[in-house]
């Protein structure tokens, strides 16, 4: 018998399905935007904080470091009390440590509430991924990961440009306060709505499977092979979000107004890419090919900016078509780690498989910052397609080590 997530048989009437994506959505959205409420506010709090910016920086290490643990052992407070209750907890936590920004005196202040918000970050994709795959139907999980990518990126794209013309036309402490007062207005609509994220008691796993103790899914190598490949995907987005553009700028002259727009464009691009990939998932069979099709361009395009003579004024709609191509791989590679997750074990193994983003995320600049100080440009180009590539070595993978554990079941 497998042991893995099969989709409830009955379909659930469209207007729930809805409601829950709708709301795990939201969660989602103040998860990204979190994750941007100090660097948006740098120029500000270098200044306020009389810090360099290295020292800001390592804030958000301290960040992603404890959201990296938080979401790994979440997983598991997610399956033994259910995620509506973690989920309302970490909505709590982020709005508390934006509050805590916004009052913090001095650097040692700040650091401990990134603490704080690192702690709430980490329980959403545990939580949010218990919910849309034991909630929403079979049939529409692939639009329900194609909002949940959509609003991340939201989440991403909204930061800055609530918190921005905030410290502008007021003040810094201001501007950190509105974030916390995002996340409470989340927290009180999906308070609202509760009744629609509750569940039952997930299954017991039978005997013998590898996911019938508190650690037994660790056995299962399809979750170590989901893990490489979100590590992987961390070491994609930091390298487009911070260096590629640098890199692209000093490869083909770009005036510094036209590389900053890189990363809009390639973000909301990546958004459109998420949501014709909502369509392209609703057949599970095809997710590796829609994986590698995604990558592979992406990976092609990284070597055409990194190698060739590109005019500037085409550099932007490269990192556009370059978000695209990965953003339609997105709900493809999330349904790759729900078709490979025991069903009374969904929280534990995407808090462990998406604490890989998190570590990517901690590592990954140490690479490309090195590159940039080497002023290896081109290096810069050739690591994105590099990563790209693993990234559908990866989803193969995942495949194979599945199937042969199905075998065995």
């Amino acid at each position: 018998m497998s042991t893995f997530a099969t989709p409830p048989a009955g379909a659930a009437p469209l207007s729930r399905d809805a409601r829950v994506i709708g709301l795990v959505g939201l969660a989602h959205m103040v998860s990204h935007f979190s994750q941007l409420l100090l660097p948006s506010l740098f120029p500000w709090l270098k200044e306020a904080l009389a810090v360099s910016y290295t020292e800001l920086a390592f804030l958000m290490t301290i960040f992603f470091f404890v959201s990296c643990g938080v979401q790994a052992a979440s997983g598991f407070l997610v399956d033994r009390f259910g995620p509506r209750a973690i989920l309302f907890g970490g909505l709590a936590l982020v709005a508390l440590g934006a509050f805590g920004f916004a009052a913090s005196p001095n650097y040692a202040c700040m650091a401990a509430c990134v603490v704080v918000a690192g702690v709430g970050n980490g329980v959403f994709h545990p939580a949010d991924y218990t919910l849309i795959n034991r909630s929403v139907s079979a049939a529409r999980l692939g639009h329900a990961y194609s909002v949940h990518g959509i609003t991340g990126s939201l989440g991403w794209a909204l930061a800055p440009a609530l918190l921005v013309p905030l410290a502008i036309a007021f003040h810094w402490r201001i501007a950190l306060a509105a974030g916390g007062c995002v996340a409470l207005a989340a927290l009180a609509v999906l308070w609202l709505h509760r009744a629609s994220l509750a569940l039952p008691s997930a299954p017991r796993a039978p005997a013998g499977t590898g996911a019938d103790t508190p650690f037994g899914f660790l056995r299962i190598p399809a979750v170590w092979m989901c893990f490489g490949f979100f590590f992987v995907y961390a070491g994609v987005l930091s390298g487009v979000q911070a260096y590629a553009p640098e890199a692209a700028r000093h490869l083909h002259d770009l005036p510094v107004a036209l590389a900053a727009v890189c990363v809009t464009t390639y973000m909301v691009c990546s958004a459109g890419g998420v949501f014709l990939g909502g369509f392209l998932a609703s057949d599970p069979v095809r997710c590796e090919r829609v994986v590698a099709a995604g990558c592979g361009a992406a990976a092609l395009i990284a070597l055409a900016v990194g190698m060739l003579a590109v005019p500037a004024a085409a550099v932007p709609v490269l990192f556009g078509a370059m978000g695209f191509a990965t953003g339609m791989a997105g709900p493809a590679r999330d349904l790759l780690v729900k078709r490979s997750t025991p069903e009374n074990a969904s929280g534990r193994v995407f808090g462990i498989v998406y604490s890989g983003l998190d570590v990517g995320q901690a590592i990954a600049p140490l690479v490309f910052a090195s590159l940039i100080d080497r002023r290896a440009f081109v290096g810069v180009w050739l690591v994105l397609a590099l990563l790209q590539l693993l990234m559908i070595a990866s989803a193969f993978s995942v495949r194979r080590v599945r199937r042969g554990a199905l075998a065995l079941a």
